[in-house]
């Protein structure tokens, strides 16, 4: 059964593209059939896995017509393929605004792959746009990696009450799979106090692993490869590896 996660969050830098690209390879690495979709006009996902300036994109597939297919790109990864995008996508909210069900567009093109994967990674733009509403509509479930900050928690509640709503109103079996908490210091008091804070308000659904702030995951992307492909032996790597083997434990058992 193929399971679609979106990467959402709308604050920006909290490691949301970099965890997507990261457990998307990883898991195709574990054996899973992956597609990694560029939901982010910035394209850093598409050009994470050596993808940018593909001639067919996501903004085709949502706004043109174009097959879906025909628009996926093979990596040099194991198991990963990538639905990519470019800045055109900046104009979908635009584009999509009068168009009756636009909020399901790109469930329409994606439940059509279903047969085709065994995970689904949708990486979300960092706002609550027509796009990331798209995402949440296509989804089973949501992944929301999270700096570990005061401000984060405004946004992580923000967030939870739009998946509330998505639930309410166009997708009632979306699920919150869980919270990674990136960028992770034990040594600070505010990065345990945010812990804390998160597992009271969301029981359960706290990855057991984090990523910590690492320099090799940090230059991973100037290379356009995935962390375990860069330095399979790095700290970000062994993390990434180990969050991605708890994302399948979370998604195929119901945790």
């Amino acid at each position: 059964m193929c399971n679609i996660i979106a990467f959402a969050n709308q604050k920006g830098g909290v490691g949301k593209t970099t965890s997507a690209v990261n457990i998307a390879a990883d898991l195709g690495y574990l054996g899973k059939k992956t597609l990694l979709v560029d939901c982010d006009p910035q394209g850093n996902a598409s050009s994470g896995v050596g993808a940018e300036n593909s001639e067919i994109t996501i903004c085709d597939v949502l706004l043109n017509g174009a097959e879906i297919k025909s628009a996926i790109v093979t990596t040099k990864f194991k198991n990963l393929d990538v639905l990519p995008s470019d800045m055109n996508l900046a104009v979908a909210d635009m584009a999509l605004a009068d168009e009756e069900k636009r909020e399901a567009k790109l469930k329409t093109a994606l439940d059509t792959l279903r047969e085709d994967y065994d995970y689904i990674i949708l990486d979300c733009p960092p706002s609550l746009s027509l796009i990331t509403l798209n995402a949440l509509t296509a989804s089973d479930y949501v992944v929301v990696p999270m700096q570990c900050e005061y401000f984060a928690l405004e946004g992580l509640s923000q967030l939870i009450f739009t998946i509330k709503q998505v639930r309410r109103l166009y997708n009632p079996s979306l699920d919150l799979l869980g919270v990674v908490l990136t960028m992770y210091d034990g040594r600070l008091n505010l990065t345990v106090q945010v812990m804390e804070e998160v597992k009271k308000h969301f029981p359960g659904k706290v990855f057991k692993n984090s990523i910590p702030r690492n320099v090799r995951l940090s230059e991973a992307p100037s290379h356009s490869k995935p962390i375990s492909y860069y330095d399979k032996f790095s700290r970000g790597a062994l993390n990434y590896m180990e969050v991605t083997k708890e994302l399948i434990e979370r998604a195929e058992h119901n945790i």
